[in-house]
């Protein structure tokens, strides 16, 4: 054999070999691609039910966050209501209150007055001949105009 054709069996031989090793290649690629495949398929199957089932958390989140929305509104009108209402009551009540109190008290002060040994009104001098009454009255228990009309002693 000459030089060129063992040059050209040596390199058919290596083009062989590297078909052959090329080949071994290919097959171990082909099963490492079904396995991922595999891989892919398991993790779809568990992935998708719980995809669809965090999908349908947020929709009820979002269900449940409207109707919290809802009924805070419903509280903030239920809250101004009340205060109108306290307030509409305590305008209402508060003058006749007032006015049911001065009577109570100045009935109070009529009773005493009228069940006191005393018999003569607020701001008339005691006469001397009166042993009832002993010391003048004290400033503070009758108002401004019987204090002026009132004797000072």
């Amino acid at each position: 054999m000459s030089a060129g054709q063992t040059a050209i069996l040596i390199a058919s031989i290596a083009c062989v070999l590297a078909v052959v090793i090329l080949l071994g290649i290919m097959v171990s690629l082909r099963r490492q691609v079904r396995e991922m495949a595999k891989v892919v398929e398991d993790l779809r199957r568990e992935l998708m039910p719980m995809v669809a089932e965090a999908h349908r958390v947020v929709d009820q989140a979002a269900t449940e966050m409207e109707r919290v929305g809802a009924v805070l509104e419903s509280t903030e009108s239920v809250h101004s209501t009340v205060d109108s209402a306290s307030r509409l009551a305590y305008r209402a009540f508060a003058n006749p209150v007032v006015k049911v109190l001065a009577v109570k008290a100045g009935a109070a002060g009529g009773m005493r007055r009228l069940t006191s040994a005393s018999p003569e009104p607020p701001g008339v001098a005691a006469s001397a001949a009166s042993p009832l009454r002993a010391s003048p009255p004290t400033p503070g228990r009758h108002s401004k105009k019987a204090r002026r009309e009132s004797p000072q002693t």
